[in-house]
């Protein structure tokens, strides 16, 4: 029988729990707890991603599903999560950081501890964690979402603008960065204008996007790898009357995106399925908590029914290519996730 919690942590919670409780991991235990820790709650990627969990927790059997992350955004706010879920003795914990390296001393701190630790979706610096499991390649997300917005420019030509989450999201970085190596190679002719941060904040996003608008009125296209700015981009193109004149895609979730397809604020967009995402992730975590296998390079490590992943010198591995939703297959996904 499995079991899921949700948690949110406030300021100062982790501050008041009790030292005493910060000792090594609980071991020889009937249930497996896994913490899958978001960005911040209340966003619906990361929710998907915690169906998934549940999922492979349901296969699984013996394990408990701690659902948590901060309000926010921030490294900050992760951090007290970590350190609650050191408090509390998890077998595991598998995060999507808000900063690569700010975030390493607490999960040291775990490691220390016995629990478990990996990262997943946004990347942590290697020495905070055991493994690393990115939804696709890098070098695959940079190309898609710069080709998603090529394909709607008259001959590839045009300026673009991004809007990434936060400055340090490590993903979103990498992205962008492959993103624009293959631009400069492939479309010489389209020119990156603007680079802005919406947080992952609907309201930021929405405002970063009303301000791109009034910089650049000739703006062709507007590129969001986050599944919170896409929607608020698509929303503020439409709200300007900029349907037909300025093309939002990046990566977002077909739920949240079908809307924007409908009015024509989105062509296509694209995303990897984030419930296979958390089930993968939950998946490999488990395999690690209960030594049924190493983190190690070459090492291939089981993610149930997504596959194998192989592990690089890195440490690292992709679950899968990004998949492009557009008018033709947006009805049939947007049930799903």
């Amino acid at each position: 029988m499995t079991t899921t919690r949700r948690i949110a942590i406030g300021a100062g919670l982790a501050a008041g729990l009790s030292a005493s409780l910060m000792g090594g991991a609980a071991t020889a235990q009937d249930t497996v707890r896994i913490a899958l820790v978001a960005k911040a709650l209340g966003i619906g990627f990361f929710e998907a991603a915690a169906r998934g969990a549940e999922e492979a927790a349901e296969e699984l059997g013996d394990v408990e599903i701690i659902y948590t992350g901060p309000t926010t955004t921030t490294a900050e706010g992760q951090i007290e999560v970590v350190n609650s879920l050191i408090a509390q003795r998890v077998d595991a914990i598998a995060i999507s950081a808000n900063d690569p390296d700010a975030l390493v001393p607490a999960l040291e701190r775990a490691m220390q501890r016995g629990i478990t630790v990996v990262s997943w979706d946004s990347g942590v610096a290697p020495a905070g964690r055991e493994m690393h499991l990115a939804p696709s390649s890098d070098q695959l997300i940079g190309e898609t979402i710069i080709t998603l917005a090529a394909d709607h420019l008259p001959d590839e030509a045009g300026k673009v603008a991004v809007l990434s989450a936060t400055s340090t999201s490590t993903n979103q970085n990498v992205w962008i960065a492959a993103m624009k190596e293959y631009m400069a190679d492939t479309y010489p002719d389209i020119e990156l204008v603007a680079t802005v941060y919406g947080d992952d904040l609907a309201d930021k996003s929405y405002r970063e996007t009303q301000g791109l608008l009034q910089s650049y009125p000739d703006l062709d296209a507007i590129i969001a790898p986050t599944s919170v700015g896409i929607v608020a981009a698509a929303q503020a193109v439409q709200d300007a009357g900029k349907v037909g004149e300025v093309n939002v895609t990046g990566l977002g979730l077909p739920s949240e995106m079908a809307g924007a397809i409908e009015s024509g604020a989105s062509e296509s967009f694209a995303i990897w399925n984030p419930i296979d995402l958390g089930y993968a992730v939950t998946t490999i975590a488990y395999e690690l908590a209960t030594d049924a296998a190493t983190a190690e390079p070459g090492a291939e490590l089981s993610m149930g029914r997504v596959g194998t992943a192989t592990l690089d010198e890195n440490n690292e591995a992709a679950m899968s290519e990004p998949f492009t939703y557009d008018a033709s297959n947006i009805d049939e996904f947007a049930s799903v996730f």
